[in-house]
């Protein structure tokens, strides 16, 4: 049997799930990796995308606007600025975020805006 790995996943207003899985694939700021049981520790930031997590009999997917994750061997733990289970994620909800990143870029103008606001719109063009 394989080795699972504790997930938790928090955003400010409620603690979304908490779970044990096989297998949890993050979109990373550099890049999407995968997170498992021994994984080496590591801290990184979050793009918009969603988190899939594979259990032994389901897979759940979420969707975060950015944040925070930690990795060890035995557990994942994610903090994101915002998050939604992807069935509660509508096209008028996502519309509203890009949106509002939109302006964001418009009054700030940053490069980081301007990655934000295309990496969201990326991550939500299928909703």
């Amino acid at each position: 049997m394989a080795k699972l790995i504790q997930f938790d996943l928090v955003s400010p207003e409620k603690s979304l799930v908490s779970v044990e899985a096989n297998e949890i694939n993050i979109p990373g700021s550099e890049g999407d990796f995968s997170a498992m049981s021994d994984h080496a520790p590591i801290i990184t930031t979050l793009r918009p995308g969603f988190i899939n997590i594979l259990t032994a009999d389901k897979e759940e997917q979420y969707f975060v606007t950015g944040g925070f994750a930690e990795v060890s061997a035995e557990a994942t733990s994610v903090l994101a600025e915002k998050a939604f289970v992807k069935d509660d994620l509508s096209r008028e909800v996502a519309d509203k975020l890009i949106m509002d990143a939109k302006l964001k870029h418009e009054q700030v103008g940053s490069d980081a805006t301007a990655k934000y606001y295309s990496d969201l719109e990326v991550a939500l063009s299928d909703i």
